[in-house]
């Protein structure tokens, strides 16, 4: 079966961050640079993580079935959970190594090679950022759109990490200078991580969305009309792509007709989805002739 663009974009995405995780760890064996190793940890990690991306894509495509009947998308979210988990363990490991080269400093060697490589690594890993971006504006997917931050991420690491290597050419007696910089940008690194992160969380957890409380005085202007009595109930939630889901009760006063109260819905649908042309609404609701709301 023909694979799809955003099914395409981690695997290439994996590809080129396997390729610069070889030639990372094949330099860092020769210079002894936490900065290069941490950098070559990364992208070995970022392999991984695309991968988990393309396996998350593809099941979270699969159509809803007998036991999953709102679909699959959530996938996205939990492999986003592990690769996330994942990444924050080998941070504390690179601040280990990083910790025992204060203690034990090591000559660097070798950084003509090493300034090269990260020149490699910062072409290779634009052009992916622009490549992503790129699949992202197509397909609106956020998966690929989380993996292009991260990989945004990477190129900053990467140009700071071929700033310190240069600044060490000229002045070798300043090798603290590695673990320091390595320091920042891994707390740089976290910091992102952590606010990504919170994205993936509020799915799982169903949190309402942001224009909750525009919803709710949409429908609180149908009852100032007089259109309808009252509404309860109203709850929002979004999945991990462009789809929100409301859901609420409307108490309609009691002459009104079947055909009028469906006119009177379709008035409010049509407001609440001017509030973002760009969302796929999905509208659960349900039509009362009393406010059964307080009912156990």
């Amino acid at each position: 079966m023909k694979k799809s663009l955003e099914e395409k974009a981690p695997i290439i995405a994996s590809s080129v961050a396997l390729f610069l995780a070889i030639i990372k760890f094949i330099v860092w064996i020769m210079s002894g640079s936490v900065a290069l190793l941490s950098s070559a940890v990364d992208s070995l990690l970022d392999t991984w993580v695309s991968i988990f991306n393309y396996f998350a894509i593809k099941f979270a495509k699969d159509p809803a079935d007998r036991e999953h009947n709102y679909g699959h998308w959530k996938m996205e979210a939990i492999a986003a959970s592990i690769e996330w988990l994942i990444i924050t363990l080998s941070g504390f490991y690179i601040i280990y190594i990083s910790v025992n080269k204060i203690i034990n400093p090591e000559k660097i060697e070798y950084i003509n090679w090493t300034i090269l490589v990260m020149i490699v690594s910062i072409i290779a890993t634009g052009w992916l950022v622009y490549f992503l971006n790129s699949v992202y504006k197509k397909t609106n997917n956020l998966v690929i759109q989380w993996d292009s931050l991260h990989y945004k991420m990477d190129l900053f690491s990467n140009i700071a990490v071929i700033w310190v290597l240069i600044f060490l050419y000229f002045f070798p007696s300043l090798s603290w200078i590695d673990w320091i910089v390595w320091w920042l940008i891994w707390i740089y690194i976290i910091k992102e991580a952590y606010n990504l992160i919170q994205t993936w969380v509020n799915i799982l957890l169903d949190t309402a969305i942001e224009e909750h409380s525009e919803i709710e005085k949409i429908i609180y202007r149908f009852v100032e009309k007089k259109e309808i009595n009252w509404f309860h109930d109203l709850k929002t939630r979004s999945s991990w792509s462009n789809d929100k889901f409301i859901e609420f009760h409307l108490v309609l006063p009691p002459e009104t007709t079947i055909f009028d109260s469906h006119s009177i819905w379709d008035k409010i649908e049509k407001e609440i989805k001017e509030l973002n042309n760009k969302y796929i609404w999905n509208f659960i609701y349900h039509l009362d002739y009393y406010d059964d709301s307080k009912i156990k």
